[in-house]
């Protein structure tokens, strides 16, 4: 990588950076989860970008306890008679190649059209294990997304919506926006997304805007009201298990950061203590 080249050069690209870190886990021999086709899906690129973010490096935790949650959730989900996933900014995303899901599950992927080119190209020899389908879609387009929603809500009996590193790049506004179109269909009967306290965004936007402003991507969002934002939009908070405390039991927690791991866990609404989770809202 070049000094004229950025680190980021749109949000896309945090697909790769994150796709890094997932091989990394699934080298160790403890892994939280094997992922085979994490480094062939970051390539070159998402190594370069984790070399050249620091901040990503010493909070490297953070990735596969998000990733182990988030299966967490979505097996759980299963389990309760989901019958279609729908990953909107699936980015590079590997779940229905290397989950045990039923053959009969519905697992829809909503991405820009270059990164899901990218991706059918990488993973054209790899067969998924459940029946997958890839939408191209920019979500930030609004009636063409109000009418996907529709469209995939007539075909679901019971959906389950994944947003995984997602909602932080969107303002409040555009995520009330959205969080509005995911309650419209009936059968979008859970929300799976990762939240931070407003405490725990401005530390994340101090280390990381520097980077991903130049590639137009922010972070922005990280109500105080936790997963109670959403409730005036027509979703019900559920469940939220924090990263901090998930990665202290998974033993990916580094030592200097174990005694904040012991710190009794703040509730919503969010003071001034750093929070971040991953949360199910439901109808």
């Amino acid at each position: 990588m070049t000094q004229a080249t950025p680190v980021l050069r749109n949000i896309s690209d945090t697909a790769f950076w994150v796709a890094v870190y997932r091989g990394r886990e699934t080298d160790r021999p403890d892994a939280l989860f094997r992922d085979p086709l994490a480094k062939r899906l970051a390539g070159t690129r998402g190594e370069q970008m984790a070399a050249a973010l620091p901040f990503s490096a010493q909070h490297s935790w953070t990735w596969p306890t998000r990733t182990w949650l988030f299966d967490q959730y979505v097996t759980e989900q299963i389990a309760q008679g989901v019958d279609t996933v729908i990953n909107l900014a699936a980015g590079l995303d590997a779940r229905p190649y290397r989950m045990p899901l039923p053959s009969t599950l519905r697992w829809i992927e909503i991405d820009l059209p270059d990164l899901l080119d990218y991706k059918d190209q990488v993973l054209q020899d790899q067969t998924p294990r459940c029946s997958l389908e890839r939408i191209r879609l920019d979500l930030s387009d609004v009636p063409a997304r109000r009418q996907l929603f529709r469209e995939l809500g007539h075909n679901a009996r019971k959906a389950l919506v994944i947003t995984e590193g997602l909602l932080i790049y969107l303002s409040p506004q555009e995520v009330g926006s959205l969080a509005e179109d995911l309650a419209a269909p009936a059968t979008f009967q859970s929300w799976c997304f990762d939240l931070t306290s407003p405490r725990l965004l401005a530390m994340l936007q101090k280390n990381m805007n520097p980077h991903l402003s130049r590639a137009g991507a922010p972070l922005k969002f990280g109500p105080a009201e936790g997963p109670g934002f959403f409730t005036p939009f027509g979703w019900k908070p559920r469940d939220a298990r924090s990263m901090l405390t998930t990665a202290a039991r998974l033993r990916r927690l580094p030592w200097w950061m174990r005694l904040l791991a012991m710190l009794p866990e703040p509730k919503p609404p969010y003071g001034s203590r750093p929070w971040g989770g991953i949360c199910l809202v439901g109808k």
